[in-house]
């Protein structure tokens, strides 16, 4: 029945063949020229909000968050040599439409055992999105809409709470858009005396149906300071934002953005709508890239 019920969902938002065969941009070719161009009309003021957390660097033993710094050169010339794991709960990053499969299925029909390597990815890479991305960006305050500062851990956010945060804000989301959510989850972490991004077994997030809301609406990107809801409700798919939305529908998936920055800027210019901006490396074969995105306003 599991294995039943994860077919079905992934079928539903399968968006295998609707850009080509050999698509390898996913939700990306959302975003057309028209797009482009209106997401630069919002800017209006000029003010530049950087959507990349600082990335915290260590030296090798170290205990670090996914970044390493070695200095090679300690002359004029100073030199070094930065590691990066990206994915996780700390980097700002953006993932490779190749970074999650579900049962051996990849985005664009594509069997993982082939194209996930030793040698990196093989289809589905992360410099497929290396012509950038430049979209309208919205932010859903699911904590506001909910007059709370924060979710409490594990609340499972559905299209009820993303169409009420809509309303409460005066935005709709479109084909092409960039959708931040906010759960309040850095201000919860903030609050408690156990800060690790890492340690919580049971998180905030996106359960299914607002998986499939995202296919509906045709969003390009999805972002938030929350992920899917974990543990998962859905035996067979632990993580279903990232299983269903990259390996599926070729979702981009910003994960880790300052969140909190992009709230005190909606709220300072009085508006959740913005021009998003994301530069990632053509990194071959890659399973993701850390980005600093910036919202103009």
């Amino acid at each position: 029945m599991a294995q039943s019920r994860v077919s079905e969902l992934f079928n539903r938002c399968d968006n295998a063949g609707l850009w080509g065969n050999d698509d390898q941009r996913g939700t990306l070719n959302y975003i057309s020229v028209a797009q482009r161009l209106a997401a630069l009309a919002l800017v209006r003021v000029g003010d530049i909000v950087s959507l990349g957390k600082v990335i915290r660097t260590g030296s090798p033993g170290e205990r670090t968050t996914g970044a390493c710094l070695t200095m090679i050169d300690l002359s004029d010339a100073a030199k070094d040599t930065l590691s990066l794991t990206v994915h996780g709960f700390d980097i700002t990053h953006l993932d490779a439409v190749g970074h999650n499969a579900v049962d051996g299925r990849m985005y664009n029909g594509r069997d993982a055992r082939r194209s996930i390597t030793a040698e990196g990815l093989k289809f589905g890479a992360i410099d497929a999105a290396g012509e950038g991305v430049l979209t309208r960006g919205v932010l859903l305050d699911v904590a506001q809409a909910r007059d709370v500062d924060y979710l409490p851990v594990g609340t499972r956010i559905g299209p009820d709470d993303l169409e009420a945060a809509e309303d409460r804000l005066g935005v709709r989301v479109g084909r092409g858009d960039a959708v931040f959510v906010r759960s309040g989850r850095d201000r919860r972490l903030d609050a408690c005396s156990n800060p690790d991004p890492s340690s919580d077994e049971a998180r905030e997030g996106l359960d299914v149906d607002a998986v499939l809301w995202l296919h509906g609406r045709e969003v390009s990107v999805y972002s938030g300071d929350c992920i899917e809801a974990l543990p998962s409700a859905e035996p067979g798919l632990d993580m279903p934002l990232h299983q269903l939305g990259a390996a599926a529908m070729g979702l981009a998936i910003l994960d880790n953005p300052d969140i909190e920055g992009l709230a005190d800027a909606c709220a300072r210019h009085d508006r959740h709508d913005f021009a998003l901006v994301i530069a990632p490396l053509k990194i071959q074969g890659g399973t993701g890239n850390a980005v600093n995105p910036l919202a103009l306003f």
